[in-house]
């Protein structure tokens, strides 16, 4: 009896498998990291076998746990942008995957925001700005890397990271992708729902190189037989982590919103059929509707959130655990007038400044570590007020509250003080790793192991609401002051 659908969540710091079950509940769970390679500042890259390894590794780990035979369906989700280009024929990559945070190709995008109409057009068609944050300059410098072999460049194909395990997992029968992953390079006309024939040839990128685009709830492929997992299960759920989150948070119709606090932060906007044009710093992205259908959303994506309590853990020894981050942070009555912008590979939206650089300001003898984490943590919540208030103003809607999820919102610190500092209330569900649960989702709905988003909509359940006790508009006065230091050359 198919009684589970099996998710793969591949982040940007590991890979998760999960086995969900038909109420949405988690049956098993498998995690493994990988390494992150940084050759020069500001550039990161991974190996894409490692990447392999480490989905294989947790798929493998849940599949002993449950009988690999009831399995319904498989859904991915996947860290958005990061590049791969590997050898059609032999499978292997011609280079290391580029990955969303690298900044390599900042001077790149500089070059052509100078174009004159060039970032308007991009805008238009992509719903992107010009940043090295998408994939076509990361496509474009891996290319020129393997320009001097012909033959190489004739025969490599790009994908996101998804494509890369939809490759591995059909034994490279299936080369594609979904309309949110695709709305993410850079390369993709989100009102055509087509590769734009113009931005290939300005990025120097052949179209047969390129991966077929399905929707996300659809027929990917069936997997060939690897270890204990059996050949021909349904690959049936494909989209990018934060538009898999949005679908994991039930958020289905206009108006509904959510943010993910991981590596970095990032919050979406469902705007439905209606695509909003920000012209103050938001992307408009193509996300999932109800039965996974295309929708358009509003987003902002914050590049630095946990990752920055893991740079004062792992980087300065701050702390020996991320847990600990609460305790310390509630362990100061304030922040001691500290303020920290991790702007460690610039900043997103609404700023989108890829030369500003993380800061520290505030600083004086009485400050001590607590205050630094605790400065880490408001962080997250001063750019999600950035971002918000820019949603209201560009979609006209309105946002009385906020689902959360990811694994920081564990962090009760955090939640209240988020909402503190948007005047609304945070709603942390009962399943806080809703990334993996809405590419579970998409995969069930293709094969009919759930009937519909009504049916879906009916397991979504709140763990705590956080509600707004006081406020911070002054500490956000601090913040706007520091990110000002942050950006100013």
């Amino acid at each position: 009896m198919k009684r589970f659908i099996l998710a793969i969540d591949q982040g940007t710091t590991g890979s998760r498998a999960i086995v969900y079950d038909r109420r949405g509940r988690q049956i098993a769970s498998a995690y493994q990291e990988f390494p992150q390679y940084f050759p020069k500042p500001g550039w990161v890259e991974h190996k894409p076998e490692e990447i392999w390894q480490s989905v294989y590794a947790t798929v493998q780990k849940v599949l002993s746990k449950v009988p690999p035979t009831s399995i319904a369906a498989i859904g991915i989700t996947n860290q958005r942008e990061t590049t791969v280009v590997w050898d059609r024929t032999t499978g292997k990559p011609v280079h290391n995957a580029i990955v969303w945070q690298c900044r390599r190709t900042a001077e790149r995008c500089d070059q052509l925001k100078r174009k004159w109409g060039l970032a308007g057009s991009i805008r238009k068609k992509t719903g992107l700005p010009i940043d090295a944050y998408f994939s076509a300059t990361k496509i474009e410098w891996i290319l020129t890397k393997v320009k001097s072999q012909k033959s190489k460049v004739k025969n490599v194909v790009f994908g996101t990271t998804d494509s890369w395990i939809l490759w591995k997992l059909t034994g490279g029968r299936s080369h594609a992708t979904d309309y949110t992953n695709a709305s993410r390079t850079m390369l993709y006309n989100i009102e055509k729902l087509a590769w734009d024939k113009d931005l290939l040839k300005l990025f120097n990128i052949p179209a047969t190189m390129l991966p077929k685009v399905l929707p996300s709830s659809g027929e990917f492929g069936e997997s060939v037989k690897i270890g204990k997992l059996p050949a021909g299960i349904p690959i049936t759920g494909i989209a990018g982590d934060q538009q898999a989150a949005l679908f994991g948070q039930t958020c289905f119709e206009p108006g509904e919103i959510k943010n993910t606090y991981g590596t970095g932060a990032f919050i979406l906007l469902n705007t439905g059929r209606k695509r909003v044009n920000s012209r103050h710093g938001l992307i408009t992205t193509l996300a999932c509707g109800p039965e996974g259908k295309v929708a358009y959303a509003l987003e902002g994506s914050i590049f630095i959130a946990g990752a920055a309590i893991q740079w004062l853990r792992d980087q300065l020894g701050l702390l020996k655990r991320s847990a600990d981050s609460e305790k310390m942070a509630q362990s100061v009555k304030d922040n001691g007038g500290v303020y920290f912008v991790p702007a460690f590979v610039g900043l997103g939206a609404p700023y989108w400044n890829q030369h500003a650089r993380g800061t520290i300001v505030g600083l004086t003898r009485g400050a001590n570590k607590n205050h630094l984490v605790r400065a880490a943590l408001e962080s997250m919540c001063y750019s999600t007020k950035d971002v918000l208030d820019t949603m209201r103003k560009e979609s006209g809607l309105q946002i009385n509250e906020l689902k959360v999820d990811g694994g920081a919102v564990a962090n009760n610190f955090l939640c209240q003080f988020q909402a503190d500092t948007l005047g609304i209330n945070i709603l942390r569900p009962k399943i806080i790793e809703t990334t993996s649960l809405g590419a579970a989702y998409l995969a069930g709905l293709a094969v009919g192991f759930w009937r519909n988003s009504a049916e879906i909509k009916r397991f979504w359940s709140v763990d705590r609401v956080f509600r707004s006790k006081r406020s911070s508009a002054e500490l956000y006065l601090g913040w706007q002051k520091a990110i000002r230091s942050c950006t100013t050359s």
